[in-house]
């Protein structure tokens, strides 16, 4: 049987959660004081995700970058894929929150979207 031990990030309690496993089953978790826990311990040794934030370049705006994020977590295998094509996007001025960056980050089916306004200046 295997042990793994996690703080849980579910509330501010940060409780100490230790996972019994055997042959990647989630035998039981101890240590959660409400089920926020239990349901992070099981998730996070089973599918473990990640919300991704990030910046983006804006062309003519009155910010350099637009800060982004996806829209929900992400399998945590694929953020450095996600991180890589978020390099290769550029966004033109203005740009609004909410605005869809990338449809399908990383193959997830998962948007990334501005969470800032950035006017347009210049030109």
């Amino acid at each position: 049987m295997k042990k793994v031990n996690l703080i849980c990030i579910g509330c501010p309690l940060g409780c100490p959660l230790t996972v019994e496993m055997e042959d990647n089953n989630v035998i039981s978790v101890q240590g959660a004081t409400c089920k926020n826990g239990e349901n992070y311990a099981i998730k996070e040794v089973t599918d473990p995700r990640r919300i991704v934030t990030s910046t983006v370049p804006v062309k003519n705006g009155s910010l350099p970058v637009v800060s982004v994020k996806t829209e929900k977590d992400i399998p945590k295998g694929k953020i450095f894929r996600c991180i890589e094509q978020l390099k290769s996007i550029e966004l033109e001025a203005p740009v609004k929150i909410g605005q869809i960056v990338c449809a399908d980050i990383a193959s997830t089916g998962v948007a990334v979207v501005a969470t800032k306004n950035i006017e347009k200046v210049g030109i």
